[in-house]
C-alpha cells in the first residue's frame, strides 16, 4: 500500500511538473513557426511583412500579411483560398488578374497538399493577426494603439498575441497575451499593473525559481513605469480582456 501511495505521489509530481514546463503556444505563433518553415517568408519577406520584389508585375511587389491583406481577401475564407490554391476562386475566374499573374516572376504556390488542415488553420490564424483586429471596444482599441507605441509588440508579436522565442526562459518563448500562459503570470489587473511597471509581479519576484528562470531569460520583461502615460494600464488591460473574450 505505501508503494502505491508513493508511485501516485511521483506521478502527481510528474504531472504537476509537466504542467508547469510544457509549450502552450498560441495558435498565431505556430502558424508563424509553420510559415516559416513552409518558406512563405522568402517571398513575404520576414514575418510576412516586407514582400519581395515581384518583376513584371504591376504592383511590383509580392503582398504583405500586414496592410496589403485586405486587398486581397476580405474573409477568413479567402485567406484560406490564397493558402490551400494559391488564389481565390473568385480570382481565377478573371482573365484580367490570370494574364497579370502570369507576368510576374513570383507566383503563390497552393499549399493543400503540403499541409494538414490543422497547419493551414494556424497560417490562417497568424496571417489574421498580422492584419490586425477590428476592436469595437474604444478603450481596448486604444489599448492596442498603446502596446504598439511602448514597443509591447516587439517581444510579444503584433496585438500580443505571438511567442517569440526566448531562450533561456522556463518554456523558451515570450508568453503571449492570449495564450494559456497568461493566466498563470497574472491573476488580477493589479498583477498585470505589476509586470508592466516593474517587470515582474510581486508573486514571482517572491519565488526563487520564477526569479532563476527571469535571470536566465535573454529577453527581460521591460519597466514601463516612467514611460507609460497614466490611462495606460486601463487601456492595456481592458484590450487583454477582449482579446482573451474574442
Amino acid at each position: 500500500m505505501r508503494r502505491l501511495f508513493v508511485a501516485l505521489l511521483a506521478i502527481a509530481v510528474l504531472f504537476a511538473v509537466w504542467r508547469t514546463v510544457r509549450s502552450d503556444l498560441p495558435e498565431a505563433e505556430q502558424g508563424r513557426r509553420i510559415a516559416e518553415k513552409s518558406g512563405c517568408f522568402a517571398c513575404h519577406g520576414p514575418d510576412g511583412i516586407r514582400g519581395a520584389y515581384n518583376p513584371g508585375r504591376l504592383d511590383r511587389k509580392v503582398p504583405t500579411f500586414e496592410g496589403d491583406v485586405m486587398m486581397y481577401a476580405k474573409t477568413e475564407d479567402e485567406i484560406r483560398q490564397w493558402i490551400e490554391d494559391g488564389s481565390t476562386e473568385k480570382r481565377r475566374q478573371s482573365q484580367t488578374w490570370r494574364a497579370e499573374r502570369q507576368k510576374g516572376a513570383l507566383r503563390m504556390p497552393g499549399f493543400e497538399k503540403r499541409l494538414s488542415k490543422r497547419q493551414i488553420d494556424r497560417l490562417v490564424a497568424y496571417v489574421e493577426v498580422m492584419a490586425g483586429p477590428e476592436i469595437p471596444d474604444s478603450l481596448a482599441k486604444r489599448g492596442y494603439e498603446r502596446s504598439e507605441a511602448l514597443g509591447c509588440v516587439g517581444c510579444h508579436g503584433p496585438g500580443g498575441r505571438l511567442a517569440r522565442r526566448n531562450p533561456g526562459s522556463l518554456k523558451g518563448y515570450v508568453p503571449s497575451w492570449d495564450g494559456q500562459d497568461f493566466a498563470e503570470l497574472v491573476r488580477d489587473s493589479s498583477e498585470f499593473r505589476q509586470w508592466v511597471d516593474h517587470g515582474v509581479s510581486d508573486r514571482f519576484a517572491k519565488n526563487p525559481m520564477a526569479g532563476y528562470f527571469l535571470r536566465r531569460a535573454v529577453l527581460h520583461m521591460p519597466h514601463f513605469e516612467k514611460q507609460r502615460d497614466p490611462d495606460d494600464i486601463a487601456a492595456l488591460w481592458a484590450y487583454v480582456r477582449w482579446l482573451r473574450k474574442e
